[in-house]
């Protein structure tokens, strides 16, 4: 019974979090960017993909949109962390893709 309370407080939380969004979309992307920016940094852009999807996710939960927004972080990923500064996969032509491997 107390997971039931538990989640019901938890709904509750996310359900006055949705409306302080909704009447508030430019701060909350804001507070959304900057908690972004943070975990990116503290991960060293090693997530960089996964966080920026994250962050699109839970404006469009809120009901924040960003038209032309291109990535949330900020931040720039060190050479050779496995994303580009615009977020996108480093792709080594020299790695066989998953479909190209033998076997797989």
């Amino acid at each position: 019974m107390a997971m039931i309370k538990k989640l019901a407080v938890i709904a509750g939380a996310a359900e006055a979090a949705r409306r302080y969004a909704k009447k508030n979309p430019a701060k909350t992307s804001k507070y959304l960017d900057q908690a972004a920016q943070f975990v990116d940094k503290q991960t060293k852009g090693k997530y960089s993909g996964q966080i920026d999807g994250v962050t699109q996710k839970a404006k469009g939960v809120a009901g924040i949109h960003a038209p032309g927004s291109t990535g949330t972080s900020g931040y720039t990923s060190p050479p050779g962390s496995g994303t580009d500064a615009n977020g996108q996969p480093n792709v080594n032509p020299a790695t066989p893709s998953p479909e190209r491997r033998p076997g797989a």
